[in-house]
């Protein structure tokens, strides 16, 4: 069986979570199972040129190098749908693939999978940075929903959100597969040398937040919260790719705010190496996961398997990775339910925040216990090799079923 993948991030091109998925699921499909006898993985990815077998990239259309980034991603789309003649399904992660996957189930007959990292209808400041190609990026990913064979969900989560999303959908395709992690290759690292030359001490308890600059993954929040964290805590900050320059601006504001008043805010800017990442994971107290919207949070996965405790929203999938009171705790939060997840008493939330982070940071014995069991839970709950078992098995009974 030909499956071919499609997806915008793939290495070494990758930024998101959808872009870890894809490298590990592949890198898991490709190797010998009991159910993956017989497939063959293509991959068909956005950017520049690739040299791994089996792989094609694709880039914009030099004519339409200055046209909106919604109309670009749906050249590159149109370019990629020809390639995928002869495959027996296609597999497309978020809504800059979706495209190319429906258009290639439309034209060569095939099955079309869909994996929902993020969904539209619930970001919808991402007008802010696409402007109207919000609404292309939202009607493709209604069509291709729409029209796919099956949609898989990372979470249960994810699953209600997008039969919330989308009511019209048969819940009977939407499955659930979890995202994973590989616990050979996220593991505790000690590196107190690496650790100073950033200006982190190894010796004092820290916070440390990793993620992209987006309204998502809440980071005002917790900058806000950092504020009323005991004095001897440092703040390490892992943040880069903001959205749009006005949530870097808000971000950078708050951060010097927060250097004026305290030591040890320590902001990485730049693209981390998974050592330098490792590291930084496995020194810290706790790791926190502040999002108003995520769909399960690889990075959750990330910090656990480096043996980090981790403090998360309860909110979308995180309550399915973070055992509260076991790997970490879970902060309270009442949403808007108008797509933003927008918190319904912002302070409220704040304070949640700022109180369990200081609890945990408070007692790093239980930390430490946190941490550990969520090292276990990473590798007992989050493997790779189950899901791409599970993937498989998806290729095969829609192949079967047919478009």
């Amino acid at each position: 069986m030909r499956v071919d993948v499609v997806t915008k991030e793939y290495p070494p091109e990758i930024y998101g979570g959808a872009g870890v998925h894809v490298t590990e699921l592949v890198k898991a499909l490709r190797e010998p199972g009991p159910d993956r006898d017989g497939v063959d993985v293509r991959v068909r990815a956005f950017g520049a040129e690739r040299d791994e077998a089996g792989t094609t990239s694709y880039s914009v259309p030099a004519e339409l190098a200055g046209a909106n980034a919604a109309v670009q991603t749906l050249g590159t789309d149109l370019a990629i749908v020809t390639d995928v003649a002869g495959a027996d399904v296609v597999h497309s992660h978020t809504w800059y693939a979706n495209f190319a996957g429906h258009l290639a189930s439309l034209l060569h007959g095939i099955p079309h999978i869909v994996t929902a990292h993020s969904l539209e209808p619930l970001r919808p400041w991402k007008a802010e940075q696409l402007g109207g190609g919000y609404a292309v990026s939202s009607w493709i990913e209604r069509t291709a929903y729409q029209g796919a064979a099956a949609i898989v969900a990372v979470s249960e989560g994810m699953r209600a959100d997008i039969l919330r999303s989308y009511p019209d959908l048969d819940p009977a395709k939407v499955r659930v597969i979890y995202n994973g992690i590989d616990v050979s290759a996220w593991h505790p690292v000690d590196d107190a040398e690496l650790l100073t030359g950033f200006g982190i001490d190894p010796a004092r308890p820290s916070v440390v937040f990793v993620g992209r600059i987006t309204r998502q993954k809440g980071l005002p929040y917790f900058l806000r919260a950092a504020e009323r964290l005991p004095a001897d805590v440092q703040v390490v900050l892992c943040a880069g790719a903001p959205d749009t320059p006005q949530i870097m601006a808000e971000v950078q504001d708050l951060v010097r705010g927060l250097q004026a008043g305290r030591q040890g805010v320590v902001w990485l800017d730049r693209m981390l190496s998974r050592h330098e990442l490792s590291a930084i994971l496995s020194a810290a107290t706790t790791f926190v996961c502040p999002s108003v919207y995520e769909p399960l949070g690889i990075v959750n996965l990330e910090a656990m398997a480096c043996g980090a405790a981790v403090v998360g929203t309860a909110t979308g999938g995180i309550p399915e990775v973070v055992v509260d009171g076991v790997t970490g705790r879970l902060v309270p939060i009442e949403q808007v339910q108008d797509g933003t997840g927008t918190p319904l008493d912002p302070e409220r939330f704040v304070a949640d925040l700022a109180r369990v982070l200081t609890e945990v940071v408070s007692d790093p014995e239980q930390a430490r216990a946190y941490g550990a069991a969520g090292r276990r839970r990473a590798t007992e709950d989050f493997s790779w090799a189950t899901i791409a078992e599970q993937t498989a098995a998806l290729y095969a009974e829609v192949a079967a079923r047919g478009r």
